[in-house]
């Protein structure tokens, strides 16, 4: 089983390890599409539109986002599918656009991974 990673798109010039996934609901500001190519989007599993605006990216607030957003991962079984085979396979990198590093989607996403691949059906 591979390691996940997420890692702000902005940095280290786009370098990831692994199969890349962007996580993110909206392409990142900035970024060409080019600059992507090999990076698979998966804009399904990234938190709702209602929940990314109640979170507004509070920190006081992220246990009830996580909470939330992996509810909401729950029920996209058939989009989380390919991330956790790729994990199977190799390392993944979850690519995200926030700036907090440490309260964002791909943070919970990344965790919830992690449980998934390490449960009975891992």
């Amino acid at each position: 089983m591979g390691d996940i990673i997420a890692r702000r798109v902005y940095d280290d010039g786009g370098q990831v390890e692994g199969t890349a996934f962007l996580v993110d609901g909206m392409w990142p500001r900035g970024v060409r599409k080019e600059d992507l190519e090999r990076v698979h989007w998966v804009r399904d599993l990234a938190p709702s539109a209602e929940l990314r605006r109640w979170f507004g990216h509070r920190p006081e607030r992220f246990a009830e986002f996580r909470r939330r957003y992996r509810e909401e991962l729950d029920g996209e079984a058939d989009a989380v599918r390919p991330l956790l085979e790729a994990a199977r396979h190799g390392p993944v990198t979850l690519l995200y656009a926030a700036k907090d590093t440490e309260h964002n989607n791909a943070v919970v996403l990344r965790e919830y991974l992690r449980d998934r691949l390490a449960g009975p059906d891992g």
